[in-house]
């Protein structure tokens, strides 16, 4: 059995002057797990009918900003000229590269007629070999997610990587599994997770309790040892979980504001390459 780390609690933190999300990593007890650099729990809010809700244009590099949808509905632009809607259930993976500018936030029909918008954002690291590639962009409905570790009262869906005989639609070089959805009461689940790999396990709602032995409530990750090859997941109370699992990253890391790269050198330069216009444009 895997055995558990950390458990590492999502405080909240101001990321807009209007919008405040959970973060659970990094934190102050645990940095990251490289390739897995930030992991950002956002509402449930509740949006009222009418109400200007919005993260405008800003830039990344580097890595990939990778949103599954719990609730709401979300409307993502950028300037590599994509423009699209992620419904509840549904995930959307955006590599910046070598520079993008993207605005985010509920689709205008939602701000109008108002509703409970939900997410987590992941911040996928990629490897130095990749960070100047060209910017890309996917997504995948809810229904497009195949399921995995199938039972009467589970309800786990892949969205990335290959996992019990599945393969998620999600796919690129920094090779993440990743596995969200929801357990009932009372249910039981065996997770096989690669030995040397990270492996994660997020409580996005619920309660549950890890190899028969540990309680872990809602707004808390696990981080495993790596170590062993599987470990056990019984809902306390209805749960929803978010899996994750990849090979470390092992390359120095340097993230700070939108970027994520190896030294604090490309960093200001990142900066400075903002500041001249190097990301090109965006208005919405």
């Amino acid at each position: 059995m895997k055995k558990i780390e950390h458990i590492l609690y999502g405080r909240e933190k101001k990321i807009t002057e209007e919008e405040t999300v959970r973060q659970a990593l990094p934190h102050k007890d645990f940095r990251f797990a490289n390739p897995f650099i930030v992991l950002h729990h956002a509402g449930p809010t509740t949006i009222e009918a009418g109400q200007q809700v919005r993260i405008h244009p800003h830039p990344h590099r580097g890595f990939s900003p990778y949103t599954f949808m719990l609730q709401g509905a979300g409307f993502h632009r950028d300037n590599a000229g994509n423009d699209e809607v992620i419904k509840a259930g549904g995930v959307q993976w955006m590599f910046a590269g070598k520079g993008i500018l993207h605005s985010e936030g509920p689709t205008p029909q939602m701000q109008q007629e108002g509703g409970v918008q939900e997410l987590v954002q992941l911040w996928i690291n990629a490897p130095r070999a990749n960070k100047w590639d060209k910017p890309f962009y996917q997504a995948a409905s809810k229904e497009q997610l195949p399921r995995v570790l199938q039972q009467e009262g589970v309800h786990l869906r892949l969205a990335s990587g290959d996992y019990d005989g599945q393969t998620g639609p999600i796919q690129n070089f920094t090779p993440v599994i990743s596995v969200v959805g929801e357990i009932s009461a009372g249910r039981q689940v065996l997770f096989p997770a690669t030995p040397g790999y990270w492996a994660l396990l997020y409580v996005i709602k619920g309660a549950v309790l890890i190899n028969n032995k540990e309680e872990v409530a809602l707004h808390n990750l696990i981080v495993f040892s790596k170590e062993g090859e599987e470990f056990t997941v019984s809902a306390s109370e209805d749960a929803q979980v978010l899996f994750l699992s990849a090979e470390p990253l092992d390359e120095p890391v340097a993230a700070k504001d939108n970027y994520v790269m190896n030294t604090p050198e490309e960093i200001e330069q990142a900066m400075e390459d903002y500041k001249n216009g190097v990301f090109g444009q965006l208005d919405y």
